[in-house]
């Protein structure tokens, strides 16, 4: 649902890399200590943006599909735009020689379970109202934190229990199975692309261990475009003047955001700047009423706050995890 955010994180510490997908608001990743050049206010600033720009995103996505365009052409042009911009980013900078790597296997993996999920996201944009598509993308946290716990045996307590429950009761305010305000078959749709970038999260942990950020997202965005290039060859059509500047902000508006999130990250911590994702419902229901005449039901009013506040208590409990794990750093800050 609008929240297949390819963004990544690289460690300052250089003996330390890793990197790390967000969704618009994947709060399952270990806060980094303050470091002394952190830039809050800049950071803060360029998260805010990346919202607006994946807010702008989702609104194109339910644009092209009104006017004619199909998932798949959707899918296709926001890869193709990432693809273009992530190379020219590697081009002007480090240059392609940096993104070779001995561990395709693993990208060919990531490619397939990241494009699944975003097929799975980008169907629950179409078929839900943008406030309730973002809504629901609200679970990622929640989902990460039950992979952890379940495939990479990470210690997991009744702090974060608690808030995945929460999480999991709030999508049931807000789809209110029963009720017909609107198709479960999209509340199915965007928490299916919800598991599957949590997924994401855990390939990248084992991916992040060897590889650069910029190297998992061009080959994130060249792999998947081989099968997309097969399955949009069939339903290639022609469009009009408004599908196509919709097909083609898809593919900017999701470059754009996922640098700007990146960048945010290597200027603040974690901790500071992902709980500035849920700002994302303010645009989703403004964009909502502005372009689709739509506003959020009160369900979705009451929900919203309890899929947010159990994700804000996983951010705060990795937080305070990840402090208790570098004592020597944070011995170190205080003195």
């Amino acid at each position: 649902m609008g929240f297949i955010r390819d963004g990544y994180i690289r460690h300052p510490h250089p003996s330390r890399r890793t990197e790390w997908n967000f969704a618009a608001h994947a709060s399952a990743i270990p806060a980094m200590p303050r470091r002394v050049n952190d830039r809050i206010l800049p950071a803060i600033g360029l998260r805010l943006l990346s919202v607006v720009f994946f807010a702008l995103m989702n609104a194109s996505i339910k644009l092209a599909e009104q006017a004619g365009a199909s998932v798949v052409e959707i899918l296709f042009f926001r890869q193709f735009g990432a693809a273009l911009l992530a190379s020219a980013v590697i081009a002007a900078g480090p240059g392609l020689h940096s993104v070779a790597t001995r561990r395709l296997p693993a990208h060919i993996v990531r490619a397939i379970v990241g494009l699944s999920a975003m097929a799975m996201t980008f169907n629950g944009i179409v078929a839900l109202p943008l406030a309730e598509a973002t809504t629901i993308g609200f679970t990622v946290p929640a989902f990460a934190t039950i992979l952890g716990a379940l495939v990479l045996h990470e210690r997991t307590g009744w702090w974060r229990w608690t808030a995945v429950v929460m999480g999991f009761v709030g999508v049931l305010i807000v789809a209110q199975p029963g009720g017909d305000h609107f198709p479960l078959r999209g509340a199915g749709f965007a928490l299916a692309g919800a598991f599957g970038t949590a997924c994401v999260t855990i390939l990248l942990r084992q991916i992040g261990r060897t590889e650069a950020a910029l190297t998992t997202v061009f080959w994130f965005s060249i792999l998947s475009l081989v099968p997309l290039s097969l399955f949009y060859a069939p339903v290639a059509q022609a469009h009009g003047t408004i599908a196509w500047a919709a097909l083609a902000a898809v593919g900017i508006l999701g470059g754009c955001a996922q640098i700007a999130m990146t960048t945010s990250l290597r200027l603040g911590p974690v901790s500071v700047v992902v709980p500035m994702d849920y700002s994302s419902l303010l645009w989703a229901t403004g964009l909502g009423w502005l372009l689709f005449g739509a506003l959020p039901a009160a369900a979705t009013w009451i929900g919203a706050p309890v899929i947010i506040a159990g994700g804000l208590v996983i951010v705060w409990r990795e937080a305070v995890r990840h402090r208790e794990e570098t004592p020597t750093v944070a011995a170190g800050e205080l003195a």
